[in-house]
């Protein structure tokens, strides 16, 4: 299964060509590209609370939900504080709104419900979507260093598997855009986290730089994880671009600081 890039109606994003094979759910990674926002948001901010108009936040969305094929009038979204929580999300959590209020905190979200579309948002850590076209299951997860330290993308296997009887060997998951390792240089903090949680098998992922610190792959610990947890190789895709290496696609946290937008990962059931 392969990342790929496409451009729908002026919008930019990246899909997982095994998803679309297997028919039955909408998804994509956007950038940056497409929108109508203005001045540091320019142009496509799918980020809600960064400050900008929410008349263009909303288009934007409008923009991005239609060029993956995605209904955008119900959505789930949740309140990202960097765990390992995966919540399912029943009629109670959908929010005809985008704007509307959200009480939980949660790093993962999966359901069984169609035209709901899950969101989690990014700016250099690591989204990844889930699909399970037998049980017809879905899951958005943001994985930020300590989420992918907390097992966020196996945990949203294993959650999968308790709550709707998913077969790991039947789910298909895209790691979208994130920080690479070469940008994502760390103090001991990181590689002493991972090791903790992972074992050594994590260290081949984690490389000692010339000037001491740790240059970490993120995306490739989180594919591991996917594997141990039982996904095929085939059924993992891994996009390998950078979102610090390409500010004029991405935003990145780490290059921009607070002064940008966000992107956002979608997926929705059919």
């Amino acid at each position: 299964m392969e990342m790929t890039q496409r451009t729908h109606n002026g919008v930019t994003f990246l899909a997982a060509d095994g998803i679309d094979a297997a028919g039955g759910a909408a998804h994509g990674f956007s950038t940056r590209l497409g929108g109508v926002s203005e001045g540091m948001w320019e142009s496509l901010n799918l980020g809600l609370s960064r400050g900008d108009n929410p008349d263009h936040v909303k288009e934007n969305y409008r923009r991005f939900l239609a060029a993956i094929g995605a209904d955008g009038t119900r959505t789930a979204s949740s309140n990202q504080v960097h765990g390992g929580v995966v919540r399912t999300v029943t009629t109670a959590d959908v929010k005809d709104d985008l704007y509307g209020k959200v009480s939980y905190e949660a790093d993962g979200l999966m359901t069984d419900l169609p035209g709901v579309t899950l969101l989690v948002y990014t700016a250099d850590c690591i989204p990844i979507l889930f699909y399970d076209p037998v049980r017809r299951v879905i899951a958005a997860v943001h994985a930020g260093w300590r989420g992918t330290a907390a097992g966020i993308a196996s945990q949203a296997v294993e959650r999968m598997r308790d709550v709707y009887g998913c077969r790991p060997g039947d789910i298909l998951a895209a790691i979208g855009p994130g920080i690479g390792p070469d940008c994502f240089e760390t103090h001991e903090d990181v590689p002493n986290a991972m090791t903790a949680a992972l074992s050594t098998a994590v260290l081949q992922h984690i490389k000692i730089k010339a000037n001491g610190k740790f240059s970490v792959d993120l995306k490739g610990i989180n594919a591991m994880r996917l594997g141990q947890a039982g996904l095929a190789a085939d059924h993992i895709a891994v996009s390998s671009l950078c979102t610090a290496c390409h500010p004029e696609m991405f935003w990145s946290h780490r290059r921009l600081g607070t002064s940008r937008g966000s992107m956002a990962a979608a997926i929705q059931l059919k």
